[in-house]
Order: structure tokens, then sequence, then C-alpha cells
């Protein structure tokens, strides 16, 4: 199943639409199912440029929300089984982002200092806001998804950086 990862229309080569008022087969609207489930996740990183304290390298107790939505329900009445999104998803998570240092392509000498300490990071472009985190992660997750061969597609992501502040990516929760 191919996927356009616009958050406000993901479709697939099935005919199926989903928009931010549900999923629409041949002019007709469908009821949306959707389940969400939480990953935790324990990271550094610095926001390059940054007028504050957040210039300096840091850590966070991230809380990803991973929403999926299917048109139908499973066998078991379910949209997808939330140990399947977090073996999926989580396993994602914890082999790239978990205990690591998550860094903007353009901090070549703290990139350079990380690689030459021998620590885990994960190196996307521009800075690794909360907000770039879960774009980034909203387009992982459905590819991951899609890869594994599950009928869903992630319509919403919500990642915490602390318990006060937080950054929602999709169209759909």
């Amino acid at each position: 199943m191919m996927l356009s990862m616009h958050p406000r229309c993901l479709t697939s080569l099935m005919g199926h639409r989903l928009t931010q008022t549900g999923w629409w087969l041949m002019g007709k609207k469908v009821p949306m199912r959707t389940c969400t489930r939480k990953l935790e996740f324990d990271a550094a990183h610095r926001v390059r440029l940054h007028e504050s304290k957040c210039r300096n390298l840091h850590g966070h107790r991230y809380v990803a929300e991973v929403t999926a939505a299917a048109r139908t329900l499973d066998d078991l009445g379910r949209v997808i089984d939330f140990s399947v999104l977090k073996g999926i998803v989580g396993e994602w998570i914890d082999a790239h982002w978990d205990h690591g240092v998550i860094l903007n392509i353009e901090d070549e000498a703290l990139i350079d200092f990380v690689e030459v300490s021998d620590w885990q990071h994960y190196v996307m472009e521009g800075n690794p806001t909360a907000e770039h985190m879960a774009e980034y992660l909203f387009n992982k997750a459905n590819s991951l998804l899609s890869e594994a061969g599950t009928k869903v597609v992630v319509t919403h992501i919500r990642l915490y950086e602390t318990p006060n502040c937080w950054a929602d990516y999709g169209g759909v929760k």
C-alpha cells in the first residue's frame, strides 16, 4: 500500500482516502476507527542557534502518542494490536532515538564529538525540536507500518518534550 504522507489527506492506491473528517470511499463517508499507543524514551538534543539555554546539550524524557487509523476493525475487533504498534514503531525509536543524542545535520562539531566519543546518535535535517521530531516520526511510522503490511495509517503524532510542552503533527486524532 503506497501512502501520501500529507497530514490532511492520507491516500492509498486502493481508492480509500483519509481526511480530517474520516475515511472516504467512492464519494461516501466510511466510519474511521483509531487507537493510540504511548511510547516513552530518553534522549539528548540541542537546538542549534537557540536564543537561550536550549542551545546547550540537554536531555528529556520524551513521550510519543502514536494514533493509528483503519477503515475496519480486524477479526478480533481492533484497529491494530497495541503490541504491533509498540513492536514496529517502538523498536525503531529504541534503536535510533532512545538513550542517544538527536542532532541537526548542520551541527558538525557536535556530530564529530559524539562520533569520536562513540555515543549513540541520530542525525536529522533541521533542529531536533519537538515539532520536527513529531513530523519525522509521523512519516517514519507510516513507512514502517506500510512496509510491515499492516492495514493502518498513522494519522497523528503527539510528542511530549516535557509534561507541559508538546508538539502535534497530523490531520486526524
